[in-house]
């Protein structure tokens, strides 16, 4: 059983930053590639970052991209997201998702419960 556990959501000023992270248990974390979603209100799940599962290759959407930094320790099983320079629509519950295949075709087979960030002007 794999569970993913985020944690590190928080409420800033816009132009701050803030770290996610998510802890996996259950299998090592170097069997998966891993990313971060994000869900708006009443919406489906959106990439925001993902990395292959020896944190070789890195990958962004373009609303983030220049912003955030995806990385991850395979020896902590753990996996972070450092954010810089957030914005009112960065404004969203964050998951952490675990998955497989190689470069950007990562299918995800699990998703964590989500960390929640709140920006203010």
């Amino acid at each position: 059983q794999v569970n993913l556990v985020e944690s590190g959501g928080d409420s800033v000023q816009a132009g701050g930053s803030l770290t996610l992270s998510c802890v996996l248990s259950g299998k090592a974390i170097s069997s998966y590639c891993m990313g971060w979603l994000r869900q708006p209100p009443g919406k489906a799940h959106e990439g925001v970052a993902r990395i292959s599962a020896n944190g070789g290759s890195s990958y962004y959407s373009d609303s983030v991209k220049g912003r955030f930094t995806i990385s991850r320790d395979n020896s902590k099983n753990t996996l972070s997201l450092q954010m810089n320079n957030l914005n009112t629509e960065d404004k969203v519950m964050y998951c952490c998702a675990a998955g497989v295949g190689s470069g950007r075709d990562c299918t995800n087979r699990y998703v964590g419960q989500g960390t929640r960030v709140t920006v203010s002007k």
